[in-house]
């Protein structure tokens, strides 16, 4: 759901802008102050990594179009609400300037659809259904939590969708049948849904197997324990490594859900061409000639290093240990 230049109109894409900076600003303000509660540089790097990686992933999903991780709910399950916007907004950043993945003007857009409600939506709903469930003291979290974030993760794709058909009633470039787009939009995503809940929920599964402390969806207060990180970090990396590097060639090649939708509904010609699309690394390497792994290889340590450098730098002077115990 990277939605291209021009999709939307001036004012709208800046209002998308302003909506999701402001977001941003308050999650980086709250990760500053969660202090020596914040999850460990190390786990924050090797989530990004592992939202970029399978980001990269486009599984089918019938009729010539296929899905993506959107990764909001998922980096939530394992950071928190705001290092998973701040996570998940990283990628994004590095998608649009290095990959050019995403318009330039419409960063603000792609960082509210999938960033923030991506995030936030999916918190909020895992947690609801926490809440449901049993009593905390009764629950194996090796359960809870990858359903939590399957649910979250399902029902964040559809918001995000339908908050497309908003923007796009605000102030779409081409006029279209707004009930045809809500009608395709929301139809091809629920599938989609059910792709990110998949991974989501399998993703947090290793993650609680490794180290159930590590899932601030199911930590006390929603705070993981910043203990034994190791482990937790380094399976995500591999998971990151392995998305990136080896299953990205086998990706489908097909149009995702927005770009299927946009051909079907007639404002495909809208998108503008992105302004670094002839960059060496643009659209992951193909017009530079870069084998797709290696594209995804140089992403995914970008995001590595950037996400805990920036990570570090933010909670500097914070006690942090890296133990063995959970």
């Amino acid at each position: 759901m990277h939605v291209p230049d021009h999709v939307l109109s001036d004012p709208v894409s800046a209002g998308t802008a302003v909506a999701a900076g402001a977001v941003v600003v308050a999650a980086a303000v709250r990760a500053r102050r969660d202090g020596a509660h914040a999850p460990h540089p190390v786990m924050i790097g090797a989530t990004t990594a592992a939202v970029f990686g399978l980001q990269m992933l486009n599984y089918p999903v019938g009729a010539g179009t296929s899905g993506h991780l959107m990764g909001g709910a998922l980096a939530a399950a394992l950071l928190g609400p705001a290092w998973g916007i701040l996570s998940v907004t990283l990628v994004l950043v590095v998608q649009s300037v290095v990959f050019a993945d995403g318009g330039l003007t419409a960063l603000g857009t792609n960082t509210l659809l999938i960033a923030v409600v991506g995030t936030l939506m999916g918190w909020a709903v895992a947690r609801g259904v926490l809440g449901a469930g049993r009593p905390r003291a009764d629950r194996d979290v090796r359960v809870s939590a990858p359903g939590g974030a399957a649910v979250g993760g399902a029902v964040s794709v559809v918001a995000a969708a339908l908050l497309f058909v908003g923007l796009y009633a605000a102030g779409g470039t081409v006029a279209v049948p707004l009930g045809a787009l809500a009608g395709q939009m929301l139809g091809v995503h629920l599938l989609i849904a059910v792709g990110e809940a998949v991974i989501a929920g399998a993703v947090v599964a290793v993650v609680a197997a490794v180290r159930p402390s590590a899932v601030a969806l199911t930590a006390p207060d929603g705070l993981p324990s910043r203990a034994g990180v190791l482990a937790p970090a380094g399976v995500l990396t591999g998971i990151a490594a392995l998305a990136a590097l080896a299953l990205s060639a086998v990706a489908s090649a097909a149009p995702d859900g927005l770009e299927a939708t946009a051909e079907r509904a007639g404002f495909a010609g809208a998108a503008r061409d992105h302004a670094l699309g002839g960059m060496p690394l643009a659209d992951y390497g193909e017009v530079g000639g870069i084998v797709v792994g290696v594209a995804g290889g140089i992403g995914l340590v970008l995001c590595l290093l950037v996400a805990t450098g920036l990570a570090a730098a933010m909670t500097r002077g914070r006690a942090r240990t890296l133990t063995a115990g959970a």
